[in-house]
């Protein structure tokens, strides 16, 4: 039972964490309105947003047994299964990917393969 304490609270804190790093520098202000709504409603398995536009990659993607594999900075990292969203109508034509930098690692918080219908 701790353990899953500790486990839930760890989630949660990446998650809020990733919320407020989120920002929109302009790069994005050209693009289309539906898919910046989509990009603005997208929600994680848990229920909370995945964040922005800015925040969200596009990526090509990999599966591999079962799990998705997702390069990010050059390195090709599985996606665990609590970051996959299925269902999310995917208008942009390629895997999405939000992720953060937590202490030495990345934690991927989010991710919408191209094909999620």
């Amino acid at each position: 039972m701790r353990r899953r304490l500790q486990v839930l609270l760890l989630a949660l804190a990446v998650t809020l964490t990733s919320g407020a790093l989120a920002f929109d520098d302009g790069r994005y202000e050209n693009m289309p309105p539906d898919i910046r709504n989509w990009f603005r409603n997208v929600l994680a398995p848990n229920g909370l947003p995945c964040c922005d536009i800015s925040d969200g990659h596009r990526t090509d993607y990999d599966v591999r047994n079962g799990a998705y594999w997702v390069p990010i900075e050059g390195e090709w990292m599985e996606v665990p299964d609590r970051a996959v969203i299925h269902g999310a109508r995917n208008p942009v034509g390629q895997g999405v990917v939000w992720y953060v930098h937590q202490r030495d690692s990345i934690v991927i918080s989010c991710f919408v393969p191209a094909d999620a219908v």
